[in-house]
């Protein structure tokens, strides 16, 4: 049993949930036991895992104090592991690019409805927050270790035809969503597509809008959605015209 917080291994751990130091690249901490019966389920196997003393839980046990001083979240944890990160190519039929969506919880979020909606992968472009890191983690809700993550920096590496969401501009979302989809044999839904979406405040630069196919908006009667709220609002769209 691990009783000390100075232990290596708890140690590395600290390192890793801040994120700042050339050895904590490549991996990174889930905390809690639905993130970790999330990635078991995912078939994610962990690097190493621990677990509070007397907790019942599988890993190797850390006492109370100790397990405190490991972890990122104010109120402890119970059991946490470390894992590899992964990472892959985009993929469709319904793919989100982010673009300079710097707030991990709205990355974790867009996670977590892509997997609800069955999106096929999320990309990341410039200026996005690290998707590992505990925030966008724990805002994924497990969802991280069930979606794709791919890592691109043109919009040219996205799959199939690429949708610009801006505010108040292009065609309804909800309206055009069919005919964005549709072939022109079928007129079925099967298109591969991808949604780009950039922060609330910026947008999506004038070079990517200008690198899609389309441009699309969702009507609101305010000024903008945030990134994780627009992606969430889409997908469903898309997932109902393909259902």
């Amino acid at each position: 049993m691990i009783t000390s917080a100075q232990n290596p291994h708890l140690k590395d751990i600290r390192k890793l949930h801040r994120r700042r130091t050339r050895d904590t690249v490549g991996r990174f901490v889930a905390e809690g036991e639905d993130l970790l019966t999330a990635a078991d389920a995912a078939g994610w196997p962990a690097i190493e895992r621990y677990c509070a003393a007397g907790s019942g839980l599988a890993g190797v046990e850390v006492a109370p104090e100790a397990m405190r001083a490991a972890s990122a979240l104010g109120s402890g944890t119970r059991a946490l592991a470390v894992y590899e990160q992964r990472w892959a190519a985009p993929a469709g039929p319904v793919s989100v690019a982010l673009w300079g969506v710097g707030d991990p919880g709205n990355v974790g979020t867009v996670l977590r409805s892509a997997a609800a909606f069955g999106a096929g992968s999320v990309a990341l472009g410039p200026g996005c927050a690290d998707p590992y890191g505990p925030k966008a983690v724990r805002a994924s809700m497990g969802a991280i270790f069930a979606v794709p993550l791919a890592r691109i920096g043109a919009v040219q590496e996205l799959p199939g035809e690429r949708i610009a969401l801006i505010a108040r501009e292009g065609e309804p979302l909800h309206e055009g969503v069919k005919s964005f989809l549709a072939t022109p044999e079928s007129g079925v839904a099967k298109k591969d597509l991808t949604l780009l979406i950039g922060a609330e405040r910026e947008g999506l630069a004038d070079a990517v809008v200008a690198a899609c196919d389309r441009v699309a908006h969702i009507p609101i009667a305010t000024e903008s959605l945030n990134a994780a709220m627009a992606a969430t609002i889409a997908l469903y769209e898309l997932r109902m015209a393909r259902s």
